[in-house]
């Protein structure tokens, strides 16, 4: 997925206040630009470790 440029799409999203106010605490300390960079990240994490589950070769 390294390179990859994907067209953005708007989507609605509803969540506890406590994640709204996480997701605001992780831009207001500089971790992230915005609500919506933290939330992408979280969701590329969550489809690499779910879905996108690339074969190591360990056993």
């Amino acid at each position: 997925m390294a390179g990859y440029i994907a067209r953005m799409r708007l989507i609605t999203v509803k969540m506890p206040e406590i994640y709204v106010e996480g997701l605001d605490e992780l831009v207001k300390i500089g971790r992230y630009s915005s609500r919506s960079e933290v939330i992408r990240v979280a969701v590329r994490d969550l489809l690499k470790k779910e879905l996108w589950i690339v074969e190591t070769g360990s056993t």
